[in-house]
């Protein structure tokens, strides 16, 4: 992707609350202080970068109403009590190829609809053949649970059933649920595989397959376990895969998992065109005091910030809760259940400001995030987008900003 270009100028009007002279002198690599060992390098400018305001962005004028899909009665009240009115673009492109069984590629940007964009029609799949069973995989635990939180929301009344299988919960209530019958179940790689082993899963009853951020999948290294996972499933099924890149590695899986799937791209660009990016340089300050003065501006309602480290993201917790802001973490050496207690205060707005790495935040869908900050510089490009893609979901505006030295 070529260095977009810039200039001090602000084309939409509005002025930054801090560091008015954070865009300038970009020609140095950040420090090593903040810049992760082994990393990619990636460029400031790309960490710049203001929202489309929303008059500008072309108005994406849907071929269907929910009420026009070929769906069941029950299903479509469900999905009118839920508030849905409108479908998204990759709900509206996806939902009807769904429908008539196809494999599909869904390639959209994080907070797009991309959930309901497959439970609803696998739904009614279920509805009209209660025998249907529906393997759902995802990168992480929060993904897999807020998945199965919309499938019980969309289906109350239907009976239709769903367990989520994840690690770093307890194994035997999953052990006990997969005894009953389960339309749905979502999991991570590495416990699904635990549970094959341990033949409480029989692969041969699935015959649909969802492949929920698969890209991310395939850079936390899950490959094997997918690949193990997707072999003991039959040959003949229906395979749903959805990411937000395609890459080489992507395309391999592919045309490893699928067979002539329709490719659905309602993809607008690297980053969210409703995020407004900027950075804030450190110009001799130290990082904590800077974010303290951002974090006391009103407008900082509901903050996730990135770290690097799981020792970090603790250590920057208990330093912003001494200073008095009310603050919550979340990493891999959380359990499962401290994790489910942070994010639901963080939801709850019973905290103003939620510590994250990145790979627990993978998948969180959380409303009403006003910024997301990288209080350390992301890995990798790819990280980046991941995660100011938590702030201006779907039709609402965010923030994002970047420390730099």
């Amino acid at each position: 992707m070529p260095q977009k270009r810039f200039s001090n100028s602000r084309p939409h009007g509005g002025s930054r609350p801090f560091n008015k002279h954070s865009r300038g002198g970009f020609s140095r690599r950040p420090s090593g202080g903040n810049r992760p060992q082994g990393s990619q390098f990636i460029h400031p400018s790309k960490f710049v970068n203001k929202a489309v305001i929303t008059e500008e962005v072309e108005h994406f004028v849907p071929e269907h109403q929910f009420t026009d899909f070929a769906i069941g009665d029950a299903l479509k009240r469900s999905v009118v009590a839920k508030g849905y009115t409108a479908p998204t673009p990759i709900q509206d492109r996806t939902i009807p190829h769904v429908l008539k069984g196809q494999d599909v590629v869904g390639i959209a940007n994080t907070g797009t609809g991309k959930t309901a964009a497959f439970l609803i029609p696998l739904i009614d799949k279920v509805v009209k053949n209660p025998k249907e069973q529906v393997l759902v995989i995802v990168p992480t635990r929060e993904l897999a649970l807020q998945i199965d939180s919309e499938l019980k929301s969309l289906t109350r009344g239907m009976k239709i059933f769903s367990v989520c299988v994840v690690g770093g919960a307890s194994i035997v209530p999953q052990l006990r649920a997969l005894r009953y019958k389960n339309n749905f179940v979502i999991g991570t790689p590495g416990r699904l595989k635990d549970l094959i082993e341990r033949k409480s899963i029989r692969l041969n009853d699935f015959a649909t397959l969802v492949l929920d951020e698969a890209d991310r999948m395939l850079d936390m290294g899950f490959i094997n376990d997918m690949r193990y996972v997707i072999k003991g499933m039959p040959v003949v099924r229906h395979t749903l895969f959805f990411s937000a890149t395609i890459t080489r590695e992507v395309e391999g899986l592919i045309s490893e998992f699928l067979k002539e799937p329709v490719r659905i791209s309602v993809k607008t660009g690297d980053t969210a065109k409703n995020v407004d990016q900027d950075v804030v340089k450190m110009e001799g300050k130290q990082k904590l005091d800077i974010l303290h003065d951002l974090l006391n501006q009103k407008e900082f309602s509901k903050v996730l910030v990135f770290g690097r480290t799981k020792h970090g993201v603790e250590k920057l917790s208990k330093m912003l809760i001494d200073r008095g802001f009310k603050t919550e973490s979340i990493h891999g050496n959380k359990s499962h259940g401290q994790r489910q207690r942070a994010l639901k205060s963080f939801k709850d707005n019973q905290v103003q400001v939620l510590i994250a790495t990145d790979v627990a935040a993978r998948g969180l869908d959380i409303d009403g995030i006003s910024h997301v900050i990288n209080y350390d510089l992301p890995t990798t490009y790819d990280d980046y987008v991941h995660r100011i893609g938590r702030t201006g979901r779907g039709t609402k505006r965010g923030k994002a900003l970047t420390f730099v030295d």
